[in-house]
Parts: C-alpha cells; structure tokens; sequence
C-alpha cells in the first residue's frame, strides 16, 4: 500500500473513532448478597433505595446524606436502560433505577454487606427487575 494512502486511510479510521459516542456505562451492576441478587456499584457496595424519596427526586439531604451517600453522576452522564440522572437540591448529579434515586450506606464496610435493608423500613437493597 502506498504512503499516502496508508495516511489517508489512518485518518479516516481516527476520525471515525473520535466521531463515534462514547458507549454509555452502566453505573451498577448486578452482585450476590444474603438477599439474594441485588444492584452494587462498581466497588461492589451494596445500593439502596429510599420510601421517602419521590420519582426522581431526593429527599435525602443533608445529615441523611452523609450516612446515606448517593450513587453520584459525574456531569455529562446520560440515561443507559432502567437507570436515569437526576440534579439533587445542592446541584449534584445522582443515579437512578427505575426512577429511584440510589444510595450507598456508610456502615456497609465490604462487598455484599447489606446492613441497611430495612434500616427504620424506609430503607431497602434494589433487586434487580
């Protein structure tokens, strides 16, 4: 093959790559818990959910917050499958399934941990639909 067009076809290949949308990542993911398969994060934490938040809004602030960290979405995530972005009330983006805002628990220490299933009965693991 001649220079020129090895050149001209290398171009049209990087253009093509750099022209093409990022594959959109899942945040979670399916894992194995006492409970059976639930939703984890890519560390392997355990993801909840929370009775008291609304259809992709937060009620989660604050003090709850910081016992309860949310999935967080870095700007510029989009929607993949059952999963959506939601801005909560300080401007952060967070993670939803199904319209739910996701959680980490703080006392959760390893992967497959799920202390806080039913912690007061508002919080709950996500199974997976």
């Amino acid at each position: 093959m001649q220079p020129i067009l090895r050149t001209i076809l290398a171009g049209a290949c990087l253009a093509t790559a750099f022209a093409m949308p990022a594959l959109a990542q899942e945040p979670a993911m399916v894992g194995d818990s006492s409970a059976g398969k639930i939703l984890v994060d890519h560390n392997g934490m355990t993801l909840y959910t929370f009775d008291k938040d609304s259809e992709g809004k937060s009620a989660c602030n604050g003090d709850c917050a910081a016992a309860w960290p949310p999935l967080k979405a870095e700007a510029g995530a989009m929607a993949t499958g059952e999963y959506t972005v939601i801005t909560r009330d300080d401007g952060s983006l967070q993670w939803a399934y199904d319209g739910k805002p996701l959680y980490l628990w703080v006392k959760d220490k390893a992967p497959g941990d799920i202390t806080g299933d039913k912690f007061k009965d508002v919080w709950h693991v996500v199974q997976p639909d």
